[in-house]
């Protein structure tokens, strides 16, 4: 699934070939894509003469936002939206067409067939679903370190399902959150509420840092991700851990291990990212068996 890196990424280049292209019709050829209205004729005739403001995130859904109109989308796992003359031959996967003004079309195609698409008037949006109930920017200048304690700091809940909470902080997905407690040098099953503050603040530095970079390298494509260039991102190339099962460890040559944390593929160092609340355990009960 595309994590706040590749939508960002994806955000950026549709700004780029989209923005001032009026909408002349639209065609939907695989309806539970629209999720709202639940009418898809209702769906394009009401986009139908709008103009592409801009398009901008919220966490990993992109916000298109048109002369009178957000239209909310996810990609799922394998969602791609990408410009397309008129002329050019439909992929069978391509399930909605956004027909502009100009000849081009914004083509929007999904293999899965997971991906939703919803509609609502200016501001509408951010007060019910999908958008209501998101958390934190990671990005944005309001996350600060003293923000990010007041979020995850005395939890009692392991701290890599923590962050992939949507409703705590948005957008930080498997990839982003393995390469970020690595970096921070935890282990994604400590729990929040053992993390001292001075761990807490290389996490939130920890977080901003490995965002930023992977949206400078246009994200990652481990699987099939490309932006609306039909470019892949190159921050695979620069994972110090996601990925990496078995492989040395960058900073200590230790070979990298994957489990399961929270029901999702977990890869540690185990010298890096040592457990220290096992370890803390332990401790405590050979003093008390003494």
């Amino acid at each position: 699934m595309p994590e706040l890196p590749e939508v960002e990424t994806v955000r950026r280049t549709l700004n780029e070939l989209i923005t001032g292209k009026q909408i002349e019709h639209v065609t939907v050829r695989l309806p539970r894509i629209i999720q709202r209205p639940d009418d898809t004729q209702a769906f394009a005739n009401m986009l139908a003469g709008h103009s592409i403001v801009t398009v901008e995130r919220r966490g990993k859904f992109l916000r298109f936002v048109l002369d009178g109109l957000v239209m909310v989308s996810h990609l799922r796992m394998e969602g791609r939206y990408g410009l397309y003359s008129q002329d050019e031959l439909l992929d069978k996967h391509t399930h909605v067409i956004f027909h502009f003004t100009d000849g081009t079309e914004l083509r929007y195609t999904d293999v899965r067939q997971f991906g939703t698409m919803h509609l609502f008037d200016p501001g509408e949006d951010l007060l019910l679903k999908p958008l209501n109930k998101l958390g934190q920017e990671p990005l944005d200048a309001s996350f600060t370190p003293g923000r990010f304690k007041e979020i995850v700091g005395g939890r009692n809940t392991k701290i890599k399902p923590l962050l992939l909470n949507q409703e705590y902080i948005v957008g930080i997905g498997n990839i982003y959150v393995d390469e970020a407690l690595h970096r921070a040098g935890i282990h994604p099953e400590e729990t929040a509420k053992s993390l001292s503050d001075g761990q807490l603040n290389r996490l939130h530095s920890a977080i901003v840092t490995t965002l930023t970079d992977a949206v400078n390298a246009g994200g990652s494509s481990v699987k099939s991700y490309v932006n609306g260039q039909g470019e892949c991102g190159s921050y695979q190339q620069q994972h110090l851990i996601y990925g990496r099962k078995d492989q040395p460890c960058r900073t200590c040559g230790t070979l990298i291990e994957k489990s399961v944390v929270g029901g999702r593929g977990t890869h540690i160092c185990p010298n890096c990212q040592p457990l220290t609340v096992v370890i803390s355990n332990r401790l405590n009960s050979v003093s008390s068996d003494s």
